[in-house]
This record gives structure tokens, sequence and C-alpha cells, in this order.
């Protein structure tokens, strides 16, 4: 199977997760062997030292946004990044070592296995770049149709040019679009040139997105390709491949029934509501302290309730009552009605309520309706009533999200910022329908996941 082929950001942050560890990890043994002689080393106690470097660096590189753009056309912008990862792991590994004086190592040694663990990453990730800009590595498409979902798909290539993907141009239905330049590359021929242009450039991959299949697609043209070993792919797969989201403009509901994905084994359900139930209630008790304290600088700082009660749309369109810290004069809509959130400065906000919102800190209470069962810690985030009646009816598939429970975070939240009309709604909607499709226990893990990194760093979507 070529590696280009399969999803070039996923296939690069998971070289990324096993390599990286383990360079660090090996660099550590191999400072101790330089130090100190391979018949010094003891391995048994070695082995925590470098698991335990490999971890905290690791977790640093991902703060520090390695894996979202590597491999990175910009070279600076990766050597600064894996610096800043690097001087925080330092810190950490420093503050580690306090903690747990038993894995700590000798500064000499440290000395040693610093450099070589920076130098290491650094170099394989400047060879996987060079490595992955090669011929044989890079993914060479042409793409049947001319329209905006064709487009779009181009786009999405070019925007990952680094990740080995190559857009020969397109093909289109008519001789008169011949030479029609539409994102970058041109339309090179129409769809009864299939195949001659298949060879003369040499393509690899096909992706189809004509708006209208009906005559127009060249079936035994496509199957000779197909046989030969060429990738053929329907343009909303490639499209959810590339960008983790789902095109519900140009999708039909053929392609919910037909799609792979969608598949929740009887267990999952059962198996996340235990395991998320316990999540909740610890970490309701671990967080109690914390939720007092901002109620009282709630209460000092501005009159009105602490809590702030919406009515919001859930699993199968029933409605609930979502909690959350107040953050807006109790006064905020009463001359305008529901108002969508916005990323800026909101007027409605109190102070101390702009900095529970970048923070995420107002989101808390919403553990309590975890607990009752109306909402998960990972899924579509929950509308308001009068936006959901305005939005099915604007956007296709809208309901769809509803057939999950609704989360604290979500595959939305940490890939679209705010959603502040109904085009940011039809973007998020992609990105739910996505998790929808792919959702599993994994998913929700990585999602949680970052969504700390998200509160730790005061950024991101909600």
């Amino acid at each position: 199977m070529r590696w280009a082929s399969i999803p070039g950001a996923s296939l690069v942050r998971a070289f990324g997760v096993l390599v990286d560890p383990l360079i660090i990890g090996g660099s550590l043994v191999l400072a101790v062997n330089m130090r100190l002689g391979p018949e010094a080393a003891d391995y048994r106690l070695l082995v925590p030292k470098a698991l335990l470097s490999a971890l905290l660096f690791q977790l640093c590189l991902y703060y520090a946004d390695v894996y979202e753009t590597f491999p990175a056309s910009n070279r600076i912008e990766m050597l600064r990044r894996l610096g800043q990862a690097f001087v925080l792991g330092t810190f950490a590994l420093a503050l580690a070592y306090l903690c747990i004086p038993a894995l700590r190592v000798g500064r000499g040694i440290l000395i040693l296995h610093l450099p070589l663990a920076f130098a290491g990453v650094l170099l394989w990730r400047s060879l996987g770049l060079l490595a992955w800009n090669h011929e044989a590595l890079r993914e060479t498409v042409l793409i049947l149709g001319t329209g905006q979902l064709a487009q779009q798909i181009a786009r999405e290539m070019l925007g990952r040019a680094a990740l080995g993907y190559r857009v020969v141009g397109f093909l289109g239905e008519h001789a008169s679009q011949v030479g029609l330049r539409l994102v970058n590359p041109s339309v090179i021929g129409t769809l009864a040139d299939l195949l001659p242009v298949v060879r003369r450039e040499k393509a690899t991959s096909i992706v189809v997105a004509l708006d209208d299949f009906r005559g127009h697609l060249p079936v035994t043209a496509l199957l000779q390709c197909r046989l030969a070993g060429i990738r053929v792919e329907d343009a909303a797969s490639s499209f959810e491949r590339l960008a983790g989201k789902i095109p519900v403009k140009t999708l039909r509901q053929s392609w919910f029934v037909f799609s792979d994905g969608f598949r929740r084994p009887r267990i999952f359900p059962k198996a996340k509501r235990t395991i998320e139930f316990c999540l909740a209630l610890f970490v309701f008790v671990l967080l109690s302290p914390l939720l007092a304290l901002l109620a009282l600088l709630i209460k000092v700082t501005s009159r009105g309730p602490v809590l702030h009660s919406q009515e919001r749309v859930g699993e199968h369109g029933r409605t609930f009552w979502l909690h959350k810290l107040r953050s807006m004069r109790i006064d905020a809509e009463s001359g305008t009605g529901p108002v969508w959130a916005t990323s800026g400065h909101d007027s409605r906000t109190t102070y101390l309520g702009r900095w529970l919102r970048r923070l995420r800190l107002d989101e808390i209470p919403q553990i309590l309706n975890v607990l009752r069962g109306e909402m998960s810690f990972v899924g579509p985030r929950p509308e308001r009533p009068h936006f959901v009646e305005k939005l099915r009816y604007a956007i296709p598939f809208y309901d769809e999200r509803h057939t999950v429970k609704p989360g604290i975070t979500g595959w939305a939240q940490i890939k679209f910022g705010y959603g502040s009309n109904v085009e940011d709604a039809e973007a998020k909607l992609e990105f739910d329908l996505y998790y929808i499709k792919h959702m599993s226990l994994f998913l929700d893990l990585g999602i949680v996941f970052h969504t700390v990194k998200v509160m730790l760093l005061g950024r991101g979507a909600r």
C-alpha cells in the first residue's frame, strides 16, 4: 500500500508520536553510556528514567504545536517550535526530578542528554521532510469535475503540499472548459480524455467531484484505472479524509446510507456512559473548591445568581437546562433576545466573565449535566431551541447532530472558532458529522486531551 494513500496529517502525526519518544528516550540511554560507560549503566533504573524524559518532552512538543503542522515547509518555524518545546521540557524535567528524586539523573548526563535529544528530533524531522517530498511518496491527484466541491478539494490538497499532494489539474465535462484556470491547476482535459491524461500525468489518485453523475461518469475508464492500481475516491470521502469534516452542501442522503462508518457497537453507549459518570463524579469532587471560590468571586463582583441556566436541544431533539457559571450581566439579552456568542469582546460579559470564558472555567457546572445523563464530555455542542429552529431549515442534515448526546467539548470546538451566524453553524456541522461518523473512546480521549491544551493556553473555540 502506498504511504500517500493514508490520510497524510494522521500518518505524519502517528510517525511523530512513535518516533519522537524513541529518540528522546534513546538519547538518555546514549548519554548514560557515553558518560559512565556500558558496564556502569543500571538498566532497571535507566528505563523508567528514559520513559519519564520521553513522556515529558513529548507532552511539551504537543503543547508547542509541533504535531499540528509537521512536516512544516517553514524550517525556521519548525526550529522555533522545537526550541520552545525543549526549553519547556527542561523545566518540566527539573520539576519532575524534585518530585521524584529516584528518577533523577546526574548533571553531566543531563548536559549530554538534552542536546542529543534535540539534535535527534530535529534531524529525523528534517530527513522526514526531504523523504516525504520524494516523488515515490507523492500523491499525484487528478480531479474529475470543476464545481465548488472540486475546487475546495484542490485548495485543501494545495494547502497540504508538504504532505505529498500534487494536483495535476481538473477534467471538465465540456471541451470549452479546457485551459480554464480554477484554483491553481487548470482544466487539462475532458472526461473523455481520462485514460490518456492519467497516463501522461502519471496520476496515482483520482477524485470524482462531478456535480451530477448521471450520464457523465466515465465508468469504464474509471474501472480500468482502478484495476491498474490507481486510487479512485468520491469527493465527499476525499474531503473528509483531508479536512476532518463532511461537506454538507454537496452531500446526498445515499452517502449516509452506503458510507463506511456510523458504526457503534451495542456496548459503546453503555461503556461511554459508565466511564463518563465515574469521571464526572471524580472531576466534580476535585474541582469543588475551585467552583466554590469562583462562585464567591461572581457574587462579590456582580449582582445576580451564580449559575446561568439556558434551555438547549439535546439527544433526539429533547430539551434540557444547561448550567454555566454566569459570565454575563443579568440583563444581557433583555432588549435583544437570544444572540450568537462572539469570539471577540462581548459587551454582555462582566470583567470576571471574560476571564472565565477565556479559560473555559464557566463550563465547569456542565459536569452536573453529564452526571444526569443529559450531556457527554465529548459531542456536538448543544444549541438553543431558538437557533435550532432557524438552522434546521437553513442547513441540510442539521438535525443529524441530535442523534448523539451533546458534549461539553467536541470535534467542532477544537477545529473551529465561535459560531456567530448560519455559515459558521454550517461549518461546525461539517465537523460534528465527522465526529458522529467516527466516534470512539479513542477519538473522545484525543478531543479531551486537546481541550485541556486549549484551556491551559487560553485559546481555541467554544
